[in-house]
């Protein structure tokens, strides 16, 4: 005679079953992973996709205030050579060009003057950027210069003493040249060939951890000290707080 099931004990028994049934405990992990991996998907393409730079800024705009290296610069807008660079904010680097002896920013629409192309060496260069490591100039002209400098050294009437680097040394073709009072002060190195000129003449500066190289003819160093005294001036407006 077969037996009966309790009503109750029946019905706990489907409830199980359904729970066998509906039930995976894996479940959970895989949902939250699933989240996870579509969450890092779409970040990731929002990072790489594609997007319009910043709208060029107005050549006649006030300076922009931008950092390079966390050190604040103040930058006239038509001083940057290269439009991508025009924006406020941090940078890696920035193209400059003044007119000398003004150090009024050029006018780039302006390329042709009485029939005649702009003359790039009536302008001073300037680029700042992160510095890379290298050892500063100063340390240079102490440690590593030296060793590969001649001994014909000169000191002109004009009080600055020109140091030339002996072939087949990295320098080859360019000269040193520094206050002879005061080296540390002003120090440039120059070449002694150019392409339209006598010579491209290098000086550094470093900022925290802005490094700012200044490029100009050779030639100007006739007025050095107009030279010293206008690079300084144009450091001050760009860091007119220090």
């Amino acid at each position: 005679m077969a037996t009966l099931a309790h009503p109750h004990h029946a019905a706990a028994r489907r409830i199980q079953q359904k729970r066998r049934k509906g039930h995976n405990p894996l479940a959970a992990p895989v949902a939250v992973c699933a989240i996870v991996c579509a969450v890092a998907v779409v970040y990731v393409a929002y990072t790489l996709w594609p997007r319009w730079p910043d709208a060029p800024v107005a050549m006649d705009a006030p300076s922009l205030p931008v950092s390079i290296a966390g050190v604040p610069f103040n930058i006239e807008p038509a001083a940057i050579r290269i439009p991508l660079q025009r924006r406020a904010g941090s940078l890696n680097r920035l193209d400059l060009a003044y007119l000398w002896p003004s150090l009024v920013p050029p006018d780039p629409s302006i390329k042709i003057v009485d029939g005649v192309p702009v003359d790039p060496n009536e302008r001073l260069f300037a680029t700042i950027q992160v510095s890379d490591g290298t050892m500063p100039l100063k340390e240079r002209v102490q440690t590593i210069y030296p060793r590969y400098l001649g001994t014909d050294a000169k000191t002109g009437e004009d009080g600055l003493t020109t140091k030339p680097f002996k072939n087949g040394t990295p320098y080859q073709g360019e000269d040193l040249i520094m206050d002879a009072t005061a080296p540390d002060k002003f120090v440039a190195r120059c070449s002694r060939k150019g392409v339209t000129n006598s010579g491209t003449c290098l000086m550094e500066r470093r900022v925290g951890g802005a490094e700012i190289t200044l490029r100009f003819p050779r030639e100007w160093l006739s007025d050095w000290r107009a030279v010293a005294s206008g690079i300084d001036k144009l450091m001050s407006r760009w860091r007119p707080s220090i």
